[in-house]
């Protein structure tokens, strides 16, 4: 039978393994959003420059896969 420390260790290791993946899935995904819609982003400010303000918002988005990922860490450390 396990001992109540073994317990509370395994759940911390667990707690970790899920921090990481949280923070480490999240920013893979940004990364891959961010590669296309940059790609796509150039070519929309070479064909419409007026679009730019537009642009610079759309490629601010994927950034908030990362500030959810590392909040989503942040409440399983807490």
């Amino acid at each position: 039978m396990a001992t109540p420390e073994a317990t509370q260790a395994l759940a911390d290791a667990i707690k970790n393994i899920a921090s990481a993946l949280a923070i480490g899935l999240s920013g893979i995904a940004t990364a891959m959003a961010q590669s296309r819609i940059g790609a796509a982003a150039v070519g929309g400010i070479v064909e419409k420059p007026e679009t730019f303000g537009l642009i610079v918002v759309i490629m601010a988005l994927p950034e908030l896969i990362v500030i959810l990922g590392f909040s989503i860490a942040f409440l399983l450390k807490a």
